[in-house]
């Protein structure tokens, strides 16, 4: 055998080797996708390379990140930015693309490969992995997530924590008490950073008797008392621990007829008018046997706190208005024409199918009666008892609206605030279980808070310059119901706030000290969301208080109208008033109608033989006078008259997103005028009042205490409108609306049997 030797290589190569060595080039540092955690927030469930459907027709600009599922939100992680212009307002105890557990509706999960679509309960199986994940709101947003490069069984999980986090079984597993408890309460008991949950608030909360007091001589209502026979709730568990009652009524008195009162709830004290005319609710009486003996000694004792011992009415809301259920429906109706339904229909179908939801005709209902109730209260200088069954649903929308209308205090900003927490959060409406926290009954659900703000934005669609806040506060006020951090959405009553944070207390071993319970921020301390900056988008620029001030003869003064100030310009007789009827029993009936389309009469001789009612008589004489923005405000009640609360309903459709368009484009401008305005009249007092050595430099830092969030000669032109302003302005449907086909079939067909928003019911199709 030969050995065969390896030959030398004979070619050599003159070219310098190539540089393989990558470690030695630079990289940037990757940040780590990790989700921003409040204080008592943990990560419960996480996958990796999610993607976030932003296009409606195609996957362009989709984003790509982490999905993470905490105790108190589904957060959305990535280093991608929007392709378009997006929010302006930034929540503080939300990400960009973060969406609170209790804001989630339904969790729908879907498999392409299968054809598979499933709605998620707590505590389900999911016997496929899912491809898509699709969020639906209680804020009306539609957020869908794809799991194409994702694991499978990572997807399953997330998706399973979203569906079973999102639908707690009892109060205290809702994240407010996790957070509350972190963040305000030391091991010891002290708390921390020496922040007081609610302090330095400049409104009452109306859970001590002094601010009662205070409400009470406000008002004049020098016949009523505070009333605290309900401390440590030891009479009725869902009325305040003070209440306000007539001064003729002793505290035994109520006692002995607390038992006949649905919910032990005796009559409550809303509101005194100047004339002395008192504004009163109650719940039934439970005994009819007593019925007669009751309505005559509550009756007795309201009529001599009037001065002049006027009689006083009673308006039955069970009868004369909608009930919850309705009113449900209707909003869940609203809900698919806005949300599901697509926006390539006619016009007219669209606002057909509108008015076939009752929704507009709901909300007039409402204004109607409670202009019905100022009247009495106005014109016939008569008390009023509102009474509803358990008098904690109906009566808060009707008692509000009618305190709103007639006293200009309730239209400021703090006055607003204390009109909600006196005749909602302290009065016992059931947060709870209208907003259906827990997911428990669906029939307990209702959006009664909504609907009030919706009759709150129709007067101020009417009046824009008698209210000291904006449709942005109102919406940003409903959105705050879905954050379960605040006491003030979070509990059917007071009661059940202290009781609960008494037990969640003492299972954590947390020492409240003196308190006994834990302290709940209420949602009225903005700063605990917004920045100053941000919270200036509340301030109305035309707003005309006690408090506006005007330049006269080169003096500042303080802003009155006179009567030629006035426009009447969209006033107009409210015709939808003329139906007011009293029944034998002096109680309010409220004609319903079917449509909002008023009947016009065939024969202009019978209108001239009609004779004027009272009651047509009292309208007539007030809208033919000059509006006094600080005195009673009445809404036009026609259907023209009424709108929908666009900024509300459709302020995540992308295809009804007017870009520089809508009521933001005026309130970009009245707001640097104000601002302007306010820097004038700044500058004429530092003149009048200021001596040369005193007179500011021009290279002093100029102070802003504008309250508008556009200011005066900021970059933009005057004449320019800034690029991202858009009819849904501070929010965006860039990210929050997708309508993308779902297995070739339309989305609206798709979910047409599955019942949305209606029941958790699996999808008829689904084959498990």
């Amino acid at each position: 055998m030969f050995s065969v030797k390896p030959m030398k290589p004979t070619f050599k190569s003159y070219l310098p080797p190539l540089q393989t060595e990558l470690k030695q080039i630079p990289q940037p540092p990757i940040k780590k996708l990790e989700a921003r955690l409040l204080p008592g927030e943990i990560v419960v469930n996480e996958v990796s390379f999610v993607r976030k459907c932003i296009g409606a027709d195609s996957s362009h600009g989709d984003l790509w990140g982490k999905l993470i599922c905490t105790n108190f939100k589904v957060s959305f992680i990535t280093h991608d930015a929007l392709p378009m212009q997006r929010f302006q307002v930034a929540n503080r105890l939300l990400g960009e693309h973060d969406v609170p557990l209790a804001c989630v509706e339904q969790v729908v999960t879907v498999n392409d490969a299968k054809g598979k679509q499933k709605v998620l309960c707590s505590n389900q199986k999911l016997k496929f992995n899912p491809t898509e994940l699709i969020l639906y709101c209680k804020d009306f947003r539609i957020i869908r997530f794809r799991f194409d490069e994702a694991g499978p069984q990572s997807a399953k999980k997330v998706c399973l924590a979203i569906a079973h986090y999102s639908q707690p079984a009892d109060p205290q597993l809702l994240f407010g008490f996790e957070y509350v408890g972190k963040q305000y309460y030391g091991s010891l008991g002290e708390r921390v950073n020496g922040v007081d949950p609610g302090g330095g608030l400049q409104m009452p909360l109306f859970d001590r008797p002094s601010e009662w007091d205070r409400e009470i001589k406000r008002t004049g209502a020098a016949e009523w008392r505070v009333c605290s026979i309900n401390e440590g709730y030891v009479v009725s568990p869902s009325l305040p621990e003070y209440f306000v009652v007539p001064v003729s009524l002793a505290d035994q008195d109520l006692k002995q007829y607390l038992c006949f009162f649905t919910a032990h709830r005796i009559p409550l004290w809303c509101w005194n008018h100047p004339n002395g005319s008192a504004l009163v609710r109650m719940a039934s009486i439970s005994d009819p046997l007593q019925q007669r003996k009751l309505d005559q000694r509550i009756c007795s004792a309201i009529t001599k706190s009037h001065p002049q011992r006027s009689d006083v009415l009673k308006s039955d809301l069970d009868k004369n208005l909608p009930n919850i259920q309705d009113i449900q429906a209707a909003f869940v109706k609203v809900r698919q024409i806005c949300v599901i339904e697509p926006f390539e229909e006619s016009e007219e179908k669209w606002l057909s199918s509108m008015e076939s939801s009752r929704w507009l005709e709901y909300v007039r209902a409402f204004l109607k009666h409670s202009a019905e109730v100022v009247y009495l209260l106005e014109g016939k200088h008569v008390s009023v008892i509102l009474q509803e069954e358990e008098d904690r649903d109906l009566s808060c929308v009707v008692s509000s609206l009618v305190q709103l209308m007639l006293d200009p205090h309730f239209r400021s900003l703090t006055g607003f605030q204390s009109l909600v927490q006196k005749e909602w959060v302290m009065a016992g409406h059931r947060f709870l279980d209208r907003c259906n926290h827990l997911k428990k009954n669906d029939k307990e659900e209702s959006p009664l808070f909504q609907l009030f703000l919706d009759c709150v934005w129709q007067i101020i669609n009417q009046y824009p310059a008698a209210f000291e806040f904006t449709e942005t506060y109102l919406t940003v006020l409903s959105d705050s119901m879905w954050i379960p951090v605040f006491s003030t959405f979070l509990f059917n009553c007071p009661q059940q706030r202290t009781e609960n944070s008494m037990d969640f207390a003492q299972s954590k071993c947390i020492s409240v000290g003196e308190e006994k319970a834990l302290r709940f921020p209420p949602v009225w301390d903005w700063s605990q969301q917004f920045t100053p900056k941000d919270q200036a988008l509340f301030n109305n620029p035309m707003y005309v208080g006690k408090g506006a001030t005007c330049v006269q003869n080169g003096a500042v003064k303080s802003f009155r109208r006179t009567k030629k100030n006035y426009s009447s310009t969209l006033r107009g007789m409210p015709s939808s008033l003329r139906n007011i009827l009293m029944d034998g029993h002096d109680s309010l009936t409220l004609t319903r109608r079917n449509s909002l389309v008023s009947r016009l009469k065939p024969d202009f001789s019978q209108i001239r033989e009609v004779v004027e009612s009272p009651t047509e008589r009292f309208f007539r004489d007030w809208v033919s006078r000059p509006a006094d923005l600080q005195g009673m405000l009445i809404p036009q009640l026609l259907p023209s008259h009424l709108a929908l609360w666009r900024l509300y309903f459709l302020r995540w459709v992308p295809e009804a997103s007017i870009p520089k368009g809508g009521p933001v484009t005026a309130y970009h401008k009245l707001s640097q005028l104000a601002d302007e305005v306010e820097k004038l009249q700044s500058q004429l007092r530092q003149y009048k009042g200021a001596t040369p050595a005193s007179t500011p430099t021009s290279n002093a830092p100029p102070s802003d205490h504008s309250r508008m969030y556009f200011k005066a000669g900021s970059t933009h032109e005057p004449s320019s409108t800034p690029e991202y302003l858009s009819s849904s302005f501070p929010f965006s449907p860039v990210g929050n609306m997708c309508r993308r086909s779902i297995l070739g079939t339309p989305l609206s067909k798709f979910l047409n049997g599955a019942k949305i928003w209606l029941s958790t019911e699996t999808l008829a199709n689904e084959a498990l």
